[in-house]
């Protein structure tokens, strides 16, 4: 999700391996840009995941009503849905 978009910020409070955390300060690794960036990749993976699963019928179903309709000549491996 574009970070641009989201302009509200909340505070939280988390636990963190103190190691990692001390190890990220000495970098100079921003936190909470990196914690936020990281939640934006587990957020867009789940709801990618949730939607594949909550479409999974259909697109079973072309999946299969493709292989039933090839044109001959044609390659199969363009026509899978994933």
């Amino acid at each position: 999700m574009n970070t641009t978009m989201r302009s509200r910020k909340r505070s939280t409070n988390i636990s963190l391996d103190a190691a990692l955390v001390d190890e990220a300060k000495m970098l100079n690794i921003n936190l909470s840009a990196a914690l936020n960036s990281a939640l934006e990749d587990v957020v867009r993976a789940e709801r990618q995941a949730r939607w594949r699963q909550e479409n999974k019928a259909a697109i079973d179903a072309m999946n299969k009503f493709t292989a039933e309709h090839i044109i001959p000549g044609s390659s199969a491996a363009l026509r899978v849905f994933k």
